[in-house]
Order: C-alpha cells, then sequence, then structure tokens
C-alpha cells in the first residue's frame, strides 16, 4: 500500500519529536501515515540560533539522521508548488504583513503551498498557517489532532500523549490559547499538567 505522507512543520515538530522519536519516516496505521518534513526545515533550524539554543537535544546525531530524508517531490509537482507558493507569497505580504504586522514566514508559505498541491495533510498549531491552509484548501491538522491519530492507529498510547502534553506545560510552550478544550474533545478527559 502506498504511505499516507503527512508534512509536519517547525514548530509541530519541535513539540513532539523529543519524546516520539523516532517522529519522522515511521508509517503507521493501514494507511501507513507517515510523517515528513520540509526540505527547507532543517535549513531554518540551521539558520536560527534561537531554536538551536532552545532545542539543542534536536542537534544530537539520533535526531538529525530522523531529519536527512524529507518529503520526495517530482519535478512537475515542483514547479507547481512553485507558482503557488508565489501566488501565495503576495497574499501573505499584503493580508499579513502589511496589515497585521505579522504572519506566516516564507517557509511556512512554502509549506502550506506543498500540502496544497500535493493534497496532503500538514500539522501546524500556527494560527497564521491553519488560517492560510484554510483559505487555499489544504488539509490542516494540529499537533493534539496528530496524536489522536497516532494513538487511534496504535502508534502511541496515551502516556506517550500525556507526557507529550506536560512537557509543553513544563517549557510554557503550549500550542495555542484553545488547546485545552481541543484536548478535552479529542481525548475525553482534561489535559495532564506539569
Amino acid at each position: 500500500m502506498a504511505q499516507t505522507k503527512i508534512i509536519v512543520d517547525t514548530n509541530s515538530y519541535l513539540r513532539l519529536a523529543q519524546n516520539i522519536h523516532p517522529l519522522l519516516c515511521q508509517p503507521f496505521g493501514n494507511e501507513e501515515f507517515t510523517l515528513y518534513m520540509h526540505a527547507e526545515l532543517n535549513a531554518e533550524f540551521r539558520s536560527s540560533p534561537r531554536l538551536r539554543t532552545k532545542f539543542s537535544w534536536a542537534a544530537d546525531d539520533e535526531f538529525r539522521e530522523n531529519r536527512k530524508r524529507s518529503l520526495t517531490i517530482s519535478r512537475e509537482a515542483r514547479v507547481e508548488i512553485d507558482e503557488t507558493f508565489e501566488f501565495m507569497w503576495e497574499h501573505v505580504k499584503e493580508e499579513f504583513h502589511e496589515k497585521l504586522g505579522k504572519g506566516p514566514s516564507r517557509t511556512d508559505t512554502r509549506i502550506i503551498a506543498t500540502a496544497a498541491v500535493l493534497e496532503i495533510r500538514v500539522v501546524t498549531d500556527d494560527q497564521d498557517m491553519i488560517e492560510l491552509a484554510e483559505l487555499y484548501g489544504a488539509h490542516q491538522i494540529t499537533s493534539l489532532e496528530l496524536m489522536k491519530l497516532m494513538l487511534d492507529h496504535r502508534r502511541l498510547k496515551l502516556k506517550d500523549v500525556e507526557r507529550v502534553v506536560a512537557q509543553w506545560q513544563y517549557e510554557k510552550d503550549t500550542p495555542y490559547g484553545g488547546w485545552q478544550k481541543e484536548y478535552r474533545d479529542l481525548f475525553g478527559k482534561r489535559p495532564p499538567s506539569s
């Protein structure tokens, strides 16, 4: 059976990978759900002193090795992704950056363009990326929804999910304002505390 590819953004990867390892390129479930990072994300990590300092564990060999394989994209799809990205990027600059003073980065926009063109899910908790994905019809799921999918397909146990969420709280790196309600809705109980 062919893989059901899912692309993970930087923030979701960094929120999940330390406790769910190896996170990437490990098919699970009957549909062989397989998580990948976009090739630009390794470059983003290398070029950001803040990310390298805050998430120093991600530079360890075992994590770097797991990130080596990125999503394979055909030449034809690359052309379509580039065109879609250019269109989306103009929208992001006008509607987010100029009007709001913030918004998806170039890498974030390219990830959404990739998900839209390849018609695959993208895992992100970034509200601006979620808005962009919805606007352009990219199928987006949150880190919590990904963990629920992994739980349903026996890739994780509930104690694994609880460990991830407790670490988010301990590190004060929770996904967004409504995450606790989403946790209750998905898992039928209150989230654990750190």
